[in-house]
């Protein structure tokens, strides 16, 4: 059960910190939304596979 319940607390972390840019600054969010737009699916997709490397190399430094 000790793994859910980090699980959930890693869940939950993640929720606050991805919804702390919306509480203190929406124009800003609106304005990174836009350039965001701007970019290729190509750019994007390394931006989200880079994203994904590095949060599972947290992780797994985390728990070892």
């Amino acid at each position: 059960m000790e793994k859910w319940s980090l699980f959930l607390a890693a869940l939950g972390l993640a929720m606050a910190l991805e919804g702390l840019p919306y509480f203190v600054s929406p124009p800003a969010v609106r304005a990174y939304l836009r350039q965001l737009e701007t970019l290729s699916d190509g750019t994007l997709r390394l931006l989200g596979l880079g994203l994904i490397a590095g949060g599972l190399g947290v992780a797994f430094f985390a728990t070892h």
